[in-house]
Parts: C-alpha cells; structure tokens; sequence
C-alpha cells in the first residue's frame, strides 16, 4: 500500500476546503440571524447553531434549528412590527432542505435527491440571510425585502 504523497494531500485538501468552506459562512449566516434577535425573542442560542457540525446528530438537529429559527425570527419581526414577512419565516423551505437532505441516503433516488436538497440549501441561506439582513435596517422600516431603502430625509 502506498503513502499518501504531496498531490494526493493538495486534492484533499482542496476537496475538504470546498466542502467545509461554505458549510462555515452557512452556519455564521444562521447563528449572525439569531444574534440579530434580540433575547427575548429568541427561542435557542446562537451558537447552538454549531451543533449541525456534529456527524448524524445534524440529521435531526437541522429540522429542529429550523423551527427555532423560524420562531425567534417570527417572534423579532412582530416585536418591532414588521407585518410583511411570511408567519413563519423560512420554514418551509428549512424543512424541505432537511427532508431533502435525509432523501440522499435512499439508493438510486439518493442523487436527486441530494441536488434538490443542495438547491433548497443554497435558496434557505439566501432567505435567511435576506431576513438577517432585514433586522439590520433602521426602525420603522418595513417595505419588502427586495425594495431598497428610502433616501434619508434632509
């Protein structure tokens, strides 16, 4: 048996980095939403979001971040009363994700599987990101996600 050698280790590496990288501003993206709630609206920690880093515990700990995070959003938008946003914002898109993400272990439909869950990851990060982004704007603010900002007043 041989060694791993030096291109052996650069394509690891390269393959790990693609893979974690992202999963990493993924995570930052969630847990930066639930530091945006304040505490009262929070429902869970966000560094409980890190827990998704644990292998098989993610599995289900994924279906239920995503209703935490669906309350502590929805429980921080009616605090400063923001009404146009959905009642339980990003959850149904979470749990696609997750039952998605579960379907890639099914042989033969483990594929499709697999790419529907990576396209329902990628759309539930830019909606909650979307959502952090929103409780970052001045209060009183609440026109829809894709308006941009009114102009100060002079």
């Amino acid at each position: 048996m041989r060694s791993i050698g030096f291109p052996e280790l650069v394509i690891i590496s390269v393959v790990f980095g693609i893979a974690v990288i992202p999963g990493i501003f993924y995570l930052l993206t969630l847990q930066r939403a639930l530091e945006r709630c304040s505490p009262e609206a929070r429902t869970t920690s966000p560094g409980k979001v890190w827990l998704l880093l644990i292998p098989l515990f993610n599995l289900a700990w994924g279906f239920i971040l995503v209703g935490e995070i669906a309350k502590s959003l929805h429980n921080e938008f009616a605090r400063r009363n923001i009404l146009d946003v959905e009642a339980q914002p990003g959850k149904s898109l979470g749990l696609a994700m997750c039952v998605l993400s579960l379907t890639s272990f099914i042989p033969v439909l483990g594929i499709a599987g697999a790419l529907a869950g990576f396209v329902c990851w990628i759309l539930y990060w830019v909606k909650i990101s979307g959502y952090s982004q929103r409780l970052t704007a001045p209060a009183g603010w609440s026109t829809p996600l894709s308006a941009p900002p009114p102009p100060p007043l002079q």
